[in-house]
């Protein structure tokens, strides 16, 4: 879930080539202050898909909008029950090498900051702390009328109460928790309201179409500002809520590393993008610096 989708870019034929040197990256994390920006592309390796890799959803899937979901009881309907269904997967995730090596340089002081644009959690559940959600979480709703938040895992007690024998088989599982199914499958799925108030509740995470909330974008762009340099894992910097942190990196003489095994729209902005799997690629950095990864 992200803000508008910008499905056209295609990397251009002058960025520059990916490499398979771990020196600047070591470099970077040995002097400190390291801000960290995660992708999707480091929960793959959990099992969660990403959007626009080999293979990525967006080929066979179009996120719900903001708009559509607020408009729409069917598309509420539709979207309810597509994602109670895809969290019982998405739920069950957990934190893979990468997000274990994360952790650790954290915890030896290597890290300024991390900011993710991912909405599953990984990076807390294995063990970071302090982590900026850009674009929320999943693991929490938040009713459209009162502002209320309210815990997921409660969400989907209530909608198993709702919707009693509801076990479709789905096609595949998105990046945002979404499970594809056909209409036949949703059928008459019940969607239930607020607990408060009746209102209407939404995962409170950004959906396309929606805007990161301007104090969040605030909060990331004084980290970028405080951090030594910007450690870009596993995103194609595709839309502008993550792309914006390397500009500015880059303008404020920062450098910019990239961990990613296609092209991003960042590339022309890096000192290197390490064209690399992470999960390997974190924990062998990790042992060159004598990091210990719990």
């Amino acid at each position: 879930m992200r803000m508008r989708p910008t499905l056209s870019w295609t990397p251009a034929e002058d960025l520059p080539p990916g490499t398979t040197d771990l020196d600047p990256v070591a470099d970077a994390l040995r002097t400190g202050g390291v801000l960290v920006l995660s992708g999707a592309g480091l929960s793959t390796e959990s099992g969660i898909p990403d959007y626009r890799g080999e293979g990525g959803s967006l080929s066979r899937h179009t996120p719900m909008t903001y708009q559509d979901f607020t408009a729409s009881a069917a598309a509420r309907r539709r979207y309810w029950a597509r994602s109670h269904l895809g969290w019982r997967t998405f739920g069950r995730a957990r934190p893979n090498a990468g997000h274990r090596a994360v952790s650790a340089f954290q915890r030896h002081g290597l890290l300024s900051g991390v900011i993710t644009q991912n909405v599953d959690g990984l990076h807390q559940a294995g063990g970071s702390e302090g982590v900026v959600e850009l674009h929320g979480g999943l693991d929490r709703v938040v009713c459209l009328s009162c502002g209320a938040l309210s815990s997921r895992r409660e969400l989907a007690r209530r909608m198993d109460a709702a919707n009693e024998g509801f076990a479709p088989v789905a096609a595949a599982l998105n990046p945002d928790g979404d499970a594809d199914l056909t209409d036949e499958q949703v059928g008459d799925f019940h969607v239930v309201p607020c607990s408060r108030c009746g209102g209407l509740l939404k995962p409170d995470v950004v959906f396309f179409g929606e805007n990161v909330p301007p104090p969040r974008v605030e909060h990331c762009r004084e980290l970028v500002g405080r951090a030594t340099s910007l450690l870009v894992l596993g995103s194609s910097l595709t839309v502008m809520s993550g792309l914006r942190f390397v500009r500015q990196a880059a303008r404020e003489g920062k450098p910019v590393l990239i961990v990613n095994r296609d092209p991003t729209r960042g590339d022309r902005h890096a000192l290197a993008r390490v064209a690399l799997p992470l999960g390997t690629t974190l924990t062998t950095l990790a042992h060159r610096l004598g990091v210990p990864v719990g």
